[in-house]
């Protein structure tokens, strides 16, 4: 049975999801055929507020006044919903915040541009209103955009997506005329902060993507017949996962020098002549690159310098990137500003078979489930549920109880994003964390050893989050293992604490995200945010601390992912933002891959700032939280006592610091991440802003030492802010 949630829901005590697994062989598409009656409960007469708009274009994702923004970024979600068929426009199509635009996943409907097409762009994926930083909650899936009737000349863009993290873009597939240059797929601008975007198709045209961000995972994109199929214009950390290039002139464009690290893996190029086009020599770690187990055919030059000022030694001058190594062909030079060609060298890197496909050696990258083949027999609306326990959906009602009883049945599925929300007295303690939602049983067996359930469990495409002071509050704790990668999985799941309608006063909660010894899990898209700024500019409920200001509520949040598991864990565009101890902490766990991960500093902390981490959670410590021995603002990262971790493109940011938000000029953060006491570990392009220390190790003598330092590992440029890059680590690899 799949569970369709609305919107909004409150739970006062702990509710615990499992599921079996999915049917097949059914026909039709069930989203059609449901009952739609999701609301919005946090804004007034919310509760006649249309969410699914059928088929709808423009005029239509403007009904009910969405175009004037003053229901703020969470108070108008929208699913603008087209059935399959074949759309022709002659202008531009434009997206309000909060609006998921989707399709029939069974057949893709087309939005096609007419041969006289005005304007720039086919669809604006994001509300102009809302700059790139503050562009969440949009959606864009299950659709074709093609610009193949538009004269190859015209400059057109099928996808403006200028957005930041919380937001969807998958299953799309991008036509354009071959040798089009003009026509580019999907465009990026201005400063951005996006996680991912993933199992996208793009056919002829100029560019497949073109990206200005702070960081990107790109998972399972397809370029046929593009020029060029990704450029770099301007990223800090990358990672390009599970790619193929067929028949492109440049798979990746990082020429421009705005690549800061480039991590691309378990990939394919065929009839393609070059793979990586690199950026000219330079005296900083900017343009670093990594290829792991990365296959190419003989039409192939792996990696070429923008302008080399020698030809390659040989026809074959870089290496190939085979499972078991891992090649970093990076065009340096210390002093002189003439580029010279550097072939890299050969890595070896241990993959533990935990993670990985034994066959091809690539770790899992699987597609957001839509459950296409289910029948609508097999769908059940939590507020249609004739004979079945009420649930309200109104953001007042504690709906825990009967969403407990429907959910001990069904997996789960969104519409638009539904909103869990606790509150109440049983999340209070801060010396005794109670989780709001609870995947799978966890039960301490006679000798120590703890018993987890085995089983299916899925969620697509929710917010967690607080109405109350609750210091004792774990949004999420997963302790269900499941056979394969993904039997457990969580796609375009997010964590929010304050910022928004709903929530009332000061906010806090000791974590977002708890992954538990026995648990085995797979985390698509998922952003871990404690609010620094209002998204709906009603109220004023960003959760820090400090010395006064609308932004220093009192106390924050403790953390936000502890990842403790042992039995598999796959993160592929992770954000997790301003708690005040640490933002990931991965404590004796095991088989870890993390293929991208963002993070930003509790922007309170810092000069001016009186109360110093651990506070104010000194006296609810846990055994695996740092104690600041050494230092007094949070870490970014945490890992200590673990073993077979594999993390790609870590990203920490500093932006501002202290009570009253001052800018950074450098260094407003002693130091990133910290390294305790870990084997096998292997760190892949670690990136922080305005850091003095990168990296931390700690042994069992206890001293720390800094390993590596921004000032001697300058990176790329940014807005003025001051970056530094470590290409890998293996300090902790035996």
């Amino acid at each position: 049975m799949l569970l369709l949630f609305s919107l909004a829901l409150a739970l006062a005590t702990a509710v615990s999801v499992s599921g079996p697994a999915p049917l097949h062989n059914a026909t039709g598409y069930w989203y059609e055929h449901i009952e739609h009656n999701g609301i919005s409960p946090t804004i007034s007469n919310g509760g006649n507020w249309t969410v699914f708009r059928n088929r709808a274009i423009n005029t239509g994702d403007s009904t009910g006044t969405r175009d004037s923004g003053r229901f703020g970024s969470t108070g108008q979600p929208a699913v603008v919903y087209f059935p399959a068929g074949t759309y022709l426009v002659q202008s531009t199509i434009k997206s309000a915040i909060g609006t998921v635009i989707m399709g029939d996943p069974t057949n893709l409907p087309t939005i096609k541009a007419a041969p006289g097409f005005t304007g720039t762009y086919l669809l604006f994926g994001h509300d102009q209103r809302y700059p790139g930083l503050v562009g969440f909650f949009h959606g864009v899936k299950n659709l074709v955009l093609d610009s193949t009737a538009v004269p190859p000349t015209k400059a057109i863009v099928l996808l403006e997506w200028s957005v930041s993290q919380n937001n969807l873009l998958s299953n799309v597939q991008f036509n354009m005329p071959i040798g089009a240059a003009a026509h580019v797929g999907v465009l990026t601008q201005g400063l951005c902060s996006a996680l991912i975007m993933n199992d996208l198709l793009f056919s002829g045209g100029g560019v497949g993507v073109e990206l200005t961000a702070t960081q990107y995972h790109l998972k399972s994109l397809r370029f046929q017949d593009v020029q060029t199929g990704i450029r770099l214009a301007s990223v800090l950390q990358a990672t390009a996962q599970a790619l193929t290039f067929e028949g492109c002139s440049v798979g990746i464009d990082t020429s421009t020098g705005g690549s800061g690290m480039l991590n691309l893996m378990d990939s394919t190029a065929t009839n393609t002549s070059v793979l990586v086009a690199a950026a000219a020599a330079s005296n900083s770690t900017s343009g670093s690159l990594v290829l792991e187990n990365v296959s190419v055919d003989d039409s192939v030059l792996a990696r070429r310098p923008s302008k080399p000022a020698q030809p390659p030694p040989s026809p074959d001058p870089s290496p190939r990137a085979t499972p078991g190594s891992a090649a970093t062909p990076t065009p340096h030079n210390a002093t002189s500003p003439t580029p010279i060609y550097s072939p890299g060298h050969l890595t070896p890197v241990t993959r533990p078979s935990t993670l990985i496909n034994t066959t091809t050696n690539a770790y899992p990258t699987l597609p957001p489930p839509t459950y296409a083949t289910h029948p609508l027999t097999r769908i059940l609306n939590v507020k249609s549920h004739p004979g079945g326990p009420v649930v309200h959906g109104d953001g007042i009602h504690d709906d825990t109880a009967a969403l407990q009883a429907i959910l001990n049945t069904a997996a789960t599925q969104e519409k638009a994003w539904t909103q869990l929300s606790a509150t109440g007295a049983k999340f209070a303690d801060a010396e005794n964390p109670r989780a709001m939602i609870r995947v799978g049983a966890r039960e301490q067996q006679e000798g120590g050893e703890v018993e987890t359930l085995a089983g299916i469990a899925q969620m697509s495409d929710f917010i967690l989050t607080t109405s109350d002071v609750l210091p004792g509050l774990v949004l999420m704790e997963v302790n269900m293992r499941g056979a394969e990668a993904g039997d457990v999985g969580f796609w375009n799941c997010h964590f929010r604490v304050g910022g928004a309608r709903g929530p009332e006063g000061c906010l806090a909660a000791r974590l977002s995200l708890h992954l538990r010894e026995g648990s085995r899990s797979y985390w698509e898209d998922v952003w871990s945010w404690t609010a620094d700024h209002d998204l709906d500019a009603v109220t004023t409920t960003s959760t820090g601390t400090g010395g006064g200001g609308n932004h220093d509520v009192y106390p924050g949040v403790a953390g936000g992912f502890l990842i403790e598991a042992k039995r598999g864990t796959w993160m592929l565009g992770m954000g997790v933002e301003h708690n005040v101890l640490y933002q990931v902490n991965i404590n004796k766990a095991e088989n870890v891959f993390i293929g991208l991960q963002q993070g930003e500093s509790a922007y309170w902390q810092g000069k001016g700032n009186t109360l110093l981490a651990p506070a104010p959670w000194i006296e609810s410590l846990l055994e695996s939280d740092p104690d600041f021995s050494w230092c007094g603002d949070n870490e970014a990262e945490r890992i200590s006592h673990s073993k077979n971790l594999n993390i790609y493109s870590s990203g920490f940011w500093n932006f501002v610091a202290g009570p009253q938000r001052t800018m950074c000029a450098e260094d407003c953060q002693d130091n990133a991440a910290l390294y305790e006491s870990n084997e096998k570990m292997y760190v892949y392009g670690f990136t922080a802003i305005n850091n003095r220390n990168l990296l931390l190790e700690r042994g069992g003598g206890g001293n720390v030492s800094v390993v590596a330092t921004r000032a001697a590992n300058a990176g790329a440029a940014m807005d003025g802010f001051k970056t530094g890059t470590v290409a890998g680590y293996f300090g902790q690899s035996e």
